[in-house]
């Protein structure tokens, strides 16, 4: 979830500004549980718990369900946020031009994986686990998630630019975390990205996550395979390259070839230390995002002399 300092983002810091609901994040962290579980645990009143719940679920933090259970109506609660990202700056009016395009994960154009490694559909698996052939599977453009231990996955982006427009900045948002055997949530993994051939630098995912299922996982999808991953935003501007605003290095938009009809975006995890590696990458259908690889193109408009040279 992204925050800032607007009045949406107020209903959060409200929602947290509480001991008692803080409690009752840190159980639903745990598992869901219902209004009266929360009640039991915490020592107070279904009411009291049931009002600080509504006030979590306006601000986002938690979804609720109602169940029926041997003839009762229970409402079920569970986390619907697990990160927070704060921008401390009120969101600029989107008056930057761009052009952006949804780049589904399974569209990639090359690709190298080893095992432990694997794609699916939201309706099924594609092959069998840890069978690199079905990579190429015609299938794999149905792909919602995909994951290796060692390798790299690469993706053509289409450059929509006119020739009087110049990228100022490149915007890339995808959904990504480790591959460790079924899950663990502390298997450090660095992953590389690349784009045009330009090494952009290096970001340090922390786990494979699977504690609670993904909020986009579907019915059929086990347990205890990869759930989720974190949300990151890769820009390369003037200023060089960062992941969620941190620089990762000082590859700056003037250093990567711009002007083909396609850029080349590459993601790779290449580190097989023990203990460490591999990448999973989450599209629509899975996860907590329900969104694939987005791709913005920020650019400034060139006079007719400048557009010549």
């Amino acid at each position: 979830m992204y925050l800032s300092t607007d009045a949406e983002s107020l209903r959060v810091y409200e929602a947290l500004a509480s001991e008692v609901r803080l409690q009752i994040i840190d159980l639903l962290n745990k598992k869901e549980m219902h209004i009266k579980e929360l009640a039991s645990e915490l020592f107070l009143s279904s009411a009291i718990v049931s009002t600080h719940v509504n006030k979590l679920q306006k601000a986002g933090l938690v979804g609720c369900r109602m169940r029926r259970i041997n003839g009762g109506t229970y409402k079920y609660c569970s986390l619907s946020a697990e990160y927070l990202q704060i921008k401390l700056s009120r969101v600029a009016p989107a008056s930057r031009k761009f052009k952006e395009v949804s780049v589904p994960i399974g569209h990639y154009t090359d690709i190298e994986a080893s095992p432990t490694c694997g794609l699916a559909s939201t309706e099924k698996m594609i092959g069998h686990y840890d069978n690199p052939a079905y990579f190429l599977d015609p299938e794999r453009v149905h792909a919602g998630i995909l994951w290796f231990t060692r390798g790299f996955v690469e993706y053509k982006i289409p450059n929509y630019l006119f020739k009087d427009q110049r990228v100022e900045e490149i915007e890339i948002s995808m959904e990504i975390g480790s591959e460790a055997p079924y899950i663990n949530e502390n298997w450090p993994s660095d992953i590389q990205f690349t784009i045009n051939g330009i090494e952009l630098g290096t970001w340090t995912s922390p786990g494979d996550f699977g504690r609670m299922r993904g909020r986009f996982s579907p019915e059929w999808w086990e347990n205890d395979v990869n759930q989720y991953g974190l949300m990151k935003v890769l820009r390369i501007n003037k200023f060089g390259s960062f992941i969620d605003g941190l620089q990762i290095s000082d590859t700056t938009i003037m250093d990567v070839p711009w002007d083909s009809t396609q850029w080349t975006f590459r993601i790779c995890a290449e580190d097989t230390s023990q203990g460490r590696g591999g990448l999973t990458l989450y599209g629509k259908g899975f996860g907590n995002y329900d969104q694939d690889i987005v791709i913005r193109s920020y650019y400034e408009e060139l006079d007719a002399e400048s557009s010549k040279t």
